[in-house]
């Protein structure tokens, strides 16, 4: 091998470096600063969860008071939103991995039969309940998705707006591993 070749090998092993650290550099930036963001656009709610009673797409009534003594993650959400649909992996893995936190998907648009066939085909296995426009105004959302994390107590303990990465979600809720 000439000169010539090793200088330009170690010229591309340099690049190489130099673009993974980059790479590296902006995915942790995204990590840090995508969840402080939401943070920061999140709605600024009362200290305990406004009550609700939404029905399922199945029509069964479920009520938030129902869920006392657990975490319960809310995911406001609606049908058109990239963002939400981007998330949805992300809420289905949590919901399997860890299946004593309850997963609410609350949807904005309806009817049911079109969210149902819209939950059949992203695969969503966490449960989805139909918005009405009051408990979009008591969690005060204004951009989706929006999401809530709901202590044992019914105290509200964090709430993002933008998409939720599955990290953070662990992390929200207490299931880093």
């Amino acid at each position: 091998m000439s000169a010539e070749d090793e200088d330009e090998k170690v010229t591309w092993g340099v690049r190489l470096r130099s673009w993974a650290w980059q790479a590296f550099t902006l995915v942790a930036g995204l990590m840090v600063l995508l969840p402080l963001v939401g943070w920061l656009r999140a709605p600024s709610l009362p200290d305990q969860a406004p009550a609700f009673a939404l029905q399922t797409l199945g029509g069964e009534t479920v009520s938030l008071d129902a869920f006392r003594g657990q975490t319960v993650v809310l995911n406001f959400w609606a049908t058109w939103c990239g963002p939400c649909r981007a998330e949805i992996p992300a809420f289905n893995r949590f919901a399997t991995d860890h299946p004593d936190v309850p997963v609410l998907g609350i949807v904005q648009d309806g009817p049911a039969s079109k969210v149902r066939h819209f939950a059949g085909q992203h695969g969503m296995t966490y449960e989805v309940l139909m918005g009405d426009p009051q408990v979009f105004q008591d969690y005060q959302v204004s951009m989706y998705p929006t999401t809530v994390i709901v202590g044992p107590d019914g105290g509200i303990e964090h709430a993002h707006a933008g998409i939720m990465y599955g990290a953070y979600l662990r992390w929200l809720t207490g299931h880093i591993w």
